[in-house]
Order: structure tokens, then C-alpha cells, then sequence
């Protein structure tokens, strides 16, 4: 009977409350940031589609003022034709940046680090074997 009392008291015990409450706090602050970024996905999301949407707009602007300034070559349509291709290159560049960040093409990067100078290294080994 001492043998099993003795057994018992080294058997691991259940989580304190503190432990409990320390857990939960780590969810609840898990859960708040991912709140967080689902927020902020979200709203890119509408940035992007207001974006394209912008620049559907402008484009058929831009073909307007195209036949126009064809027609009937105005200063006043120059300047507005300028104006349309720099908001439209704007737009551009913030769209292209949604789509190309560092966290997207850091793996693939270091990838061909790894096995273009891996390739180099084999390269240089047979060359000298060979040659």
C-alpha cells in the first residue's frame, strides 16, 4: 500500500490554474491577431477591388480622350490624357505590390540560392575531375 501512495504522488499532476489561465491568455492574444490580420486581408481585398475597378474606369477614359484628342488635338486633352496615365500607372504599382511582397518570394528566393550554388559547386567538381 505505501508502494502505490509513493506511486501515485510521482504521477504528473493536471495543470495549476495559473498554468490554465496563462494558456488562455496566449489563445485569447492568438485569437486577437488573427482577427488582426483577417481584418487587414479584408481590407486589401477591397483596396484591390476598388483598385481594378478605378482603373477599368480610366482606361475607357483614357480610349475617349484618345479619339477625341484624335479629332480635335486640344491642350486641355493632353494635360487630362497625362493626368489619366499617371493615376493609371499609380494604380498599377499598388496593385503590382499586393501581389510582390518579401514573405511571398523569400522561400522560392533562397531555394535557388541553395541549388544554383549547389549547381555551381557540382559544376566545378566534375570540371576539375575531368579536366
Amino acid at each position: 500500500m505505501f508502494i502505490l501512495v509513493r506511486f501515485a504522488d510521482q504521477m504528473p499532476q493536471q495543470p495549476s490554474d495559473l498554468n490554465r489561465e496563462e494558456q488562455e491568455n496566449e489563445f485569447v492574444q492568438a485569437m486577437a491577431a488573427v482577427e488582426r490580420s483577417l481584418a487587414a486581408v479584408k481590407e486589401r481585398y477591397t483596396q484591390i477591388q476598388v483598385d481594378r475597378q478605378r482603373q477599368a474606369e480610366l482606361g475607357h477614359r483614357r480610349e475617349d480622350v484618345l479619339q477625341s484628342l484624335r479629332q480635335n488635338p486640344l491642350p486641355q486633352l493632353k494635360q487630362e490624357l497625362r493626368e489619366i496615365e499617371q493615376e493609371l500607372e499609380t494604380i498599377e504599382l499598388n496593385l503590382e505590390s499586393s501581389l510582390f511582397s518579401w514573405g511571398s518570394i523569400k522561400q522560392p528566393f533562397w531555394q535557388a540560392v541553395r541549388f544554383g550554388g549547389l549547381g555551381i559547386l557540382i559544376g566545378w567538381i566534375l570540371k576539375s575531375y575531368v579536366g
